[in-house]
C-alpha cells in the first residue's frame, strides 16, 4: 500500500506515507481518549451511582433489531 501510494504520485516517498499514517493514528488516538473522557467515563460514574439508570440487554436489542430493520429497508 505504501508503495502504491508513491506510485501513484499521491507522495513522494515511502516516509512521507509512514508520516502521514501516524500523524492520522495520532489523531484517531487523541479523538477516541476524548471520547472515552467526555462520554464513556461520566456514563459509567452515572450507571454506577444509579444502576437503576441500566437499560436491559433486551431492550437494548429489541432497539437495535428495530433500527436495522428500518435502515435494510431504506438502503433497497
Amino acid at each position: 500500500m505504501v508503495s502504491d501510494k508513491v506510485a501513484s504520485g499521491e507522495y513522494a516517498s515511502e516516509s512521507e506515507v509512514i508520516r502521514d499514517g501516524l500523524r492520522a493514528l495520532k489523531a484517531r488516538d487523541r479523538a477516541m481518549e476524548h471520547w472515552l473522557r467526555a462520554q464513556v467515563v461520566p456514563a459509567y460514574d452515572a450507571l454506577k451511582a444509579d444502576p437503576a439508570r441500566a437499560v436491559p440487554v433486551q431492550n437494548v436489542r429489541k432497539t437495535l433489531a428495530r433500527a436495522h430493520k428500518r435502515a435494510t429497508k431504506a438502503r433497497r
